[in-house]
């Protein structure tokens, strides 16, 4: 069974590229609806713990300096079939491989800094959504 939550950030880059506004622009106009959102800026504890599934990969480091190097939006999206169609909506986790149009290669710079996080499925959806969000923000 598929969720209706998804759970993304925009990066640091795209943050501070400016592109907030028109990413959040393109994911209402994709038919998501934001259920909660934050403005936040990760320490490099708090995004360790975040991406703790990735522990012992030659990335994780680069990974949790990237994602505290500046402020992020977390957001809850809501829409059915949340996960896989967001991911199609984003594109490619390369934004040279991402399909023309998608967010990422709009608005990615390279495979680390790929504007927005998605979800891989519906576990880590919720799972990530309440590691921002307690339950009565997300009501």
């Amino acid at each position: 069974m598929t969720g209706n939550i998804t759970f993304t950030m925009i990066k640091p880059s795209a943050f501070e590229a400016g592109y907030t506004g028109k990413i959040l622009a393109m994911i209402e106009e994709g038919g998501y609806k934001i259920k909660a959102i934050r403005k936040i800026w990760l320490s490099k504890t708090m995004a360790g713990h975040f991406y703790e599934m990735h522990v012992g990969k030659p990335f994780y480091e680069e990974l949790t300096t990237f994602m505290s190097s500046g402020p992020i939006v977390a957001a809850i999206l809501e829409k059915e079939n949340a996960v896989e169609s967001f991911r199609k909506f984003i594109g490619a986790t390369d934004p040279a491989k991402a399909e023309k149009g998608t967010i990422r290669n709009l608005y990615g710079k390279n495979l680390g800094e790929n504007a927005v996080h998605g979800s891989d499925s519906d576990e880590s959806a919720e799972r990530e959504a309440s590691f921002f969000f307690s339950f009565t923000e997300r009501v």
